[in-house]
């Protein structure tokens, strides 16, 4: 096992003054899908010290400059030089840990706080019958059971048939898709912070 002291190390080595943000319009492992066009570019992230396990930002980013008609859905980030891409975040994205009931196709988290027509996301091995970085809807949730919800593949949709459990690397997250209209916006990440 890897002590918090150690972990809290690892992270204030590999994140480091100078890393870049970008944002993205789709899940990508690689870096793929950045949004491009207008005078976007990638912009510096200032750090706080690792502590609890979790590198995060130190201060909010603005990223300028967007183009038209492009809707922003994760971040990434990048090393100085912008040449390894370290892993991506859903936009204003809340992490939960969670378990499925197999039977009722349900993720269980306590006190989730989602409502129905939120958006999710997976990210790790998600259980059987969903997809890393697919991004679902809640339906299910019900005021009598503030602790589980279903996802679809549709706003208002059917419940995915569950088969399977998550691996323990597996996280959820709600996901907060914002679409840009005019030339020009910026969006802001209020916070950045990467897990281990």
């Amino acid at each position: 096992m890897i002590t918090d002291t150690r972990a809290n190390a690892m992270l204030d080595t590999e994140f480091s003054t100078g890393d870049k943000l970008s944002l993205h319009t789709a899940y990508s492992t690689t870096g793929a899908n950045e949004v491009t066009g207008g005078s976007y570019v990638r912009q510096t992230v200032t750090w706080a010290a690792a502590a609890a396990r979790l590198k995060a930002s130190a201060a909010a980013v603005d990223l300028t400059g967007l183009p038209a008609a492009v809707t922003v859905a994760w971040i990434g980030v990048w090393n100085s030089a912008g040449t390894v891409f370290r892993g991506m975040s859903p936009n204003n994205g809340t992490d939960f840990s969670f378990q499925v009931g197999v039977t009722a196709n349900t993720i269980i988290v306590e006190g989730h706080a989602l409502a129905n027509d939120d958006r999710v996301v997976f990210t790790g091995t998600p259980p059987a019958g969903l997809t890393e970085g697919t991004i679902y809807f809640v339906v299910g949730v019900t005021a009598g059971d503030p602790d589980t919800f279903q996802v679809a593949t549709t706003q208002g949709g059917a419940a995915i048939d569950i088969t399977g459990q998550p691996s323990a690397n597996c996280m959820g997250s709600k996901i907060t898709l914002e679409t840009y209209a005019a030339a020009g916006g910026t969006h802001r990440v209020s916070t950045f912070s990467a897990r281990m």
